[in-house]
């Protein structure tokens, strides 16, 4: 059922919402809207490749307004639940916040791409070693480094910080510690505060806190943080799978992965074997 929101609500719910859409998913949504019947389907799938509007989206609808028992992470539904309506007043309202210049653009691509490609493989990874949270495998590989876009903004010369922490990581040093030593804060607790801005649900956001931290979180093999490891362990290797060490880091070897790989694999109940061929059959498929 559709709980429509006015223009000026959604305005006032959007306030402070920075990690900039894409300008191509922003004209497909604009050629939709002006379609007799826009498709909610197909807006929802063009919604889901993008962190910004997605995490718009969901902000709105997990905001005091929809009064909701429990937090919503799923695109579909909250699509389903604002409407055509208020769907299209929010994409609206995001259009009109500012051009980035084609600089800009070109830098952000290497977030884009690498977000909507572990969200694929975060996906099928979560249906191929049958976990229970498919949604929200893809909902924390869109968003896990929502923060760097905030990066960016704010340090202009981020990517080289970021492709210097790819380098340095290793059993010893986290990818965050690189950017912590340099900048004095990191985009996992950017993008974990970015993420509570939007109301996602609070282990999700923590996910996001904790996505360069795999290390230490699966070294204690008690079974706490089940559900936090549970996520991680999808997305670590999803991380790997799109070679985010290569587009976001800059590297040809995935230090983090090499450091975590056989804690992580036996979390799952994977030789190095069967994901071998899993990550080679993902590659085949085009996921990543």
């Amino acid at each position: 059922m559709e709980h429509e929101l006015t223009a000026e609500q959604i305005h006032k719910v959007l306030q402070g919402i920075s990690v900039p859409p894409q300008p191509q998913i922003m004209v497909d949504l604009q050629m939709e809207q002006v379609m007799p019947n826009p498709d909610l389907k197909a807006i929802a799938k063009l919604i889901s490749q993008d962190p910004g509007l997605s995490g718009a989206l969901l902000k709105i609808v997990n905001s005091p307004y929809f009064g909701l028992a429990n937090r919503v992470s799923s695109i579909q539904r909250a699509v389903n639940l604002l409407g055509s309506r208020s769907v299209i007043n929010m994409v609206n309202a995001l259009s009109i916040k500012g051009e980035m210049s084609d600089e800009t653009i070109v830098t952000l691509n290497r977030f884009w791409d690498t977000a909507q490609d572990v969200a694929m493989t975060c996906l099928t990874l979560a249906k191929r070693i049958g976990s229970e949270a498919v949604d929200e495998a893809y909902t924390l590989g869109l968003f896990h480094n929502c923060g760097i876009p905030l990066m960016l903004k704010r340090f202009p010369n981020y990517m080289a910080v970021l492709e210097e922490s790819y380098a340095s990581a290793s059993a010893e040093r986290r990818i965050v510690d690189t950017e912590n030593r340099l900048l004095n804060t990191n985009h996992a607790v950017v993008g974990y505060f970015t993420a509570k801005s939007w109301n996602l649900p609070l282990h999700l956001c923590d996910a996001i806190a904790n996505h360069h931290n795999a290390l230490i979180i699966f070294s204690d093999d008690s079974p706490r943080d089940a559900p936090l490891k549970n996520l991680l362990a999808i997305l670590k290797m999803a991380e790997h799978i799109c070679r985010c060490h290569q587009i976001l880091g800059g590297q040809a070897v995935d230090h983090e992965w090499q450091s975590i790989e056989q804690l992580v694999l036996e979390y799952v109940g994977l030789s190095q074997y069967d994901f071998e061929n899993l990550r080679e059959s993902i590659r085949d498929l085009g996921a990543n």
